[in-house]
This record gives C-alpha cells, structure tokens and sequence, in this order.
C-alpha cells in the first residue's frame, strides 16, 4: 500500500505531465491573471458560471513549476460543476489544509482528491505553488481586474 507521500508525487508528476482543462475555455464568462513571483509562476484561468450559479466550464493556461500546474489540473477537476455558493468553503478549506499543521490529517471527505497535496506541508517554500491557481479562482469569480499574487 502507499503512503500519503508516494501519492503525492505520483499524483503531482501526472496532473504535470498531463493537465487536466489546460487551454483556453472555449466559451467563458469569468477570467484572471495569477502570478507568483517567488518562482515565476504564471497562471490564467478562465470559468463558466451558468445562470443557476454552477461552475460548468473552467480551466487554465500558464506555465509553471509542477506543484502549480498539478494544483491547478486538480483545482479544475474539482471545481468544475460546483456552484459558486460552495467555492468560498472549498478555497478556505483547502488553504487551511496546506498551512495547518503536519500532524493533523487532511479532510478527505471535503478535499477529495485535493487531499493529496497535503504533502506540499512539508515544503514551505511550495506552498504559494500550490495555492496560485486558488487565488486566481477567487480573483475571477469576484470579477477583480488585479492580478492575483500569493505573496
């Protein structure tokens, strides 16, 4: 059986190597710039919101380090078919999981396959990586001009 950590980056060198909604939404309502300056992390996401409130189309362009392009496959996958009632809990909790603690476990049950990169705990250094696409999300879900940093 593995462990957490071999999940990880399993599931990191997948979602790189092949991301899932990469490319520019065909027909799109919503759009933000993110932008790491740490480590050059660049990132665009483009969302659907239909008129009931559900994220029925999303996803990303950009270029970046692994941790960032995987989150962001994983981000897409996630989000999409969720209404925007329900982004705020998912943004909030998957920050809380990848700043909280070593020692406590993530929630899978909320996180689903996000749970996975709880690992990114364990380099600080990655964090702003994993969560760039979120911050973009939030930026184009509010409709905010500005680029979206993780500083």
């Amino acid at each position: 059986m593995f462990e957490l950590r071999d999940l990880y980056q399993q599931v990191i060198v997948d979602h790189n190597k092949a991301p899932r909604n990469f490319g520019k939404l065909e027909h799109y309502n919503h759009d933000a710039d993110g932008y790491n300056p740490l480590c050059g992390d660049r990132l665009h996401v483009y969302l659907n919101i239909n008129d009931e409130g559900i994220i029925d189309g999303v996803s990303f362009e950009g270029e970046g380090c692994a941790i960032s392009v995987a989150s962001a496959s994983l981000m897409t996958e996630t989000l999409k078919g969720t209404p925007v009632a329900e982004f705020k809990e998912k943004f909030d909790t998957f920050q809380h999981m990848v700043t909280a603690d070593l020692s406590e476990e993530p929630d899978t049950e909320k996180l689903g396959k996000l749970a996975v990169l709880s690992g990114v705990r364990e380099f600080p250094s990655r964090i702003k990586c994993a969560v760039l696409c979120w911050h973009t999300m939030k930026s184009a879900v509010e409709d905010s001009s500005e680029v979206a940093r993780t500083e």
